[in-house]
């Protein structure tokens, strides 16, 4: 069974991490399902490894998971968030910047509830909702896939269903929150077609 969001949150706008002269901007893709959920990930790329995972798989990604977890901040079902495919480089600076801890990590997310702004109602009632930033480590999610002996592409889905979790407000805190975070991954993944489990 999926876990339960929190019903109302607070709304603001993404982190706005600066782009670089060098990194490729790849641009913003929407999908929609039956149910009436609808989402636009903005996609950008930097670093040396290209994902494997194409803009329209991203968005179609995005899009099943919203529908299965059916957050309810938005009262037309329409989200928006951007996803940031990096370097270590990049993610040990955020990571410092924003969390002191002074090393690469894996995923950052930077979800629009933490920044106590609320949209107004008839905003939301005309405009997607945002939800926040979500940026992974393709540097880290390499060796992570190695590790585990899956691929880049699980691994890129493990780690993005992961910062979605964070922006709809699940955290862990604790042991306990940790596991059913890492099983409602499971239930994220099995739902488009992959079968990864963590130990």
């Amino acid at each position: 069974m999926m876990q339960e969001f929190p019903a109302s949150a607070d709304i603001t706008e993404s982190s706005g991490v600066a782009l670089s002269d060098a990194e490729v901007w790849t641009g913003t893709t929407e999908s929609q399902s039956a149910q009436g959920i609808s989402v636009e990930v903005d996609v950008q790329e930097a670093g040396a490894i290209a994902s494997p995972v194409s803009q329209d798989t991203w968005a179609d990604w995005f899009q099943t998971w919203l529908t299965a977890l059916a957050p309810t901040r938005s009262p037309i079902g329409a989200y928006e968030l951007s996803l940031r495919l990096t370097t270590d480089a990049e993610i040990h600076q955020l990571n410092a910047q924003y969390r002191q801890v002074d090393r690469p990590t894996d995923v950052l997310s930077f979800s629009a509830l933490e920044s106590g702004v609320t949209l107004p109602a008839s905003l939301l009632a005309e405009e997607p909702a945002p939800l926040g930033d979500i940026i992974i480590s393709l540097d880290t999610a390499t060796t992570q896939a190695q590790q585990r002996g899956h691929t880049l592409t699980e691994e890129l889905a493990w780690l993005a269903s992961h910062g979605l979790l964070h922006l709809l407000g699940w955290d862990h805190p604790d042991e306990a929150h940790l596991q059913k975070m890492l099983q409602q991954q499971v239930n994220l993944l099995q739902t488009i077609g992959l079968e990864v489990q963590y130990d």
